[in-house]
């Protein structure tokens, strides 16, 4: 993965204007708007009876509307935070999205990912995917051969697969079916478990937000993984930063 896309994103954080902020949708039912659109933070929205929408602001920061509701997309939905507390209140939001879903379903405490977009199919719940992008399988023990079967919930078909020896990924060859299923079942080990794919959309790839959507999702365990990632590069950055101000000082003596 490049993360030259985290650092522009990082600093578009703080590009946005304070006085309207852009946001986008990550689910919609009702109000006219779709997963993926782009909206101001003042736009009217309407809402009737059991309508919802969630936006996530640029910086991370989740707004939830149910209907009945008439007024703008976002009340006071103020400054933009920087970098570091937005890092922050994404890590809270994580701590209460584990907890409300569940540790084991949401994949809080399973192994931690190498890279934020790999499916894990040890264990049932779930996973995000970018749209249009075919699914990378990942397990955590790599050391033995283990042979697994994927199918839809209808069981119209099924596809076998063997792992080989010190392997932990493997992209799934074309399968007529396979890349429609939101859902799909994995049978491993003599056990079965469900996997529920969320797709984001291709466009949107400023870290914050897509960490934010993969919370929304209950995507736990791809969302640690891009956390890390996030508070890694800060630090890089604060050490570039730091290492560029001691050598201006150094000059300037």
């Amino acid at each position: 993965m490049s993360w030259k896309a985290l650092a522009t994103g990082l600093a578009l954080v703080l590009a946005w204007p304070a006085v309207a902020t852009p946001m986008i949708v990550v689910e919609a039912r009702g109000g006219g708007l779709k997963p993926g659109m782009r909206i101001d933070s003042a736009r009217p929205v309407k809402l009737a009876e059991g309508e919802k929408i969630v936006l996530v602001a640029p910086d991370g920061r989740m707004s939830t509307l149910r209907g009945p509701y008439s007024g703008p997309a976002v009340r006071n939905a103020g400054s933009v935070q920087n970098p570091r507390v937005a890092l922050a209140a994404l890590i809270a939001t994580r701590n209460d999205r584990a907890s409300s879903v569940g540790a084991v379903r949401s994949g809080a405490n399973a192994a931690p990912l190498p890279e934020p977009w790999l499916i894990d199919i040890s264990r049932g719940g779930d996973r995000c995917l970018k749209e249009g992008e075919k699914p990378v399988w990942w397990r955590p023990d790599s050391l033995t051969e283990k042979a697994f079967s994927v199918f839809p919930v209808d069981r119209s078909w099924r596809a076998d697969y063997i792992w080989k020896p010190a392997t932990d990924r493997m992209t799934p060859p074309d399968i007529i079916g396979l890349d429609d299923l939101k859902t799909f079942i994995i049978r491993a080990d003599g056990q079965e478990y469900p996997l529920r794919i969320s797709m984001i959309p291709r466009d949107i790839d400023d870290p914050l937000v897509v960490t934010a959507w993969m919370l929304e999702k209950a995507c736990v365990q791809q969302a640690d993984s891009y956390l890390r990632a996030i508070g890694k590069d800060l630090d890089d950055s604060a050490s570039s930063q730091g290492n560029i101000e001691t050598q201006t000082g150094m000059l300037q003596r």
